[in-house]
């Protein structure tokens, strides 16, 4: 707790996103993390509908304590900028073409981002932090050796 005090306090600007479905979200930033901050920080509550990860949060307000400024943003996904949704679509279009095209599943075992958002593979983990959270193997894909021209 301690640590994240004096995180906070040092920072000119703090982001909350931890918000969870069905649930109040938790309170990571108290009031007195807020005063310890400098006057002109901004704390930004991502969080906000499901109660906001600061104390001080209001929906869709901009509440001013001790020279810092908390916004609790509301619905921040339609605040997003289409060209935002449209960005993340194209590299999630790029990313999936990796895995093959025209519905054929094709990886190529030798690209470091198949390799890298690959969790399991002909019944192997390959994700080191999955296999440890399982109890079980890792098991690493290695690239081909590819041939010298």
């Amino acid at each position: 707790y301690q640590r994240r005090v004096h995180g906070v306090a040092n920072s000119d600007v703090v982001i909350t996103t931890a918000a969870v479905p069905g649930r109040k979200s938790p309170i990571l930033v108290t009031t007195a993390m807020v005063e310890a901050m400098s006057e002109g920080s901004l704390v930004i509550d991502m969080a906000a509908d499901g109660g906001g990860n600061c104390e001080l949060t209001k929906v869709g307000e901009v509440v001013e304590h001790h020279g810092v400024r908390v916004v609790g943003m509301s619905n921040p996904p339609a605040e997003m900028g289409t060209s935002a949704s449209f960005m993340y679509a194209n590299n999630v279009m790029k990313l999936l073409a990796l895995f093959g095209s025209k519905g054929q599943l094709a990886p190529d075992w030798n690209d470091e981002v198949v390799i890298g958002v690959t969790v399991a593979r002909d019944g192997a983990i390959n994700h080191a932090p999955t296999a440890e959270a399982l109890g079980l193997a890792h098991v690493a894909i290695v690239p081909e050796a590819k041939e010298s021209v």
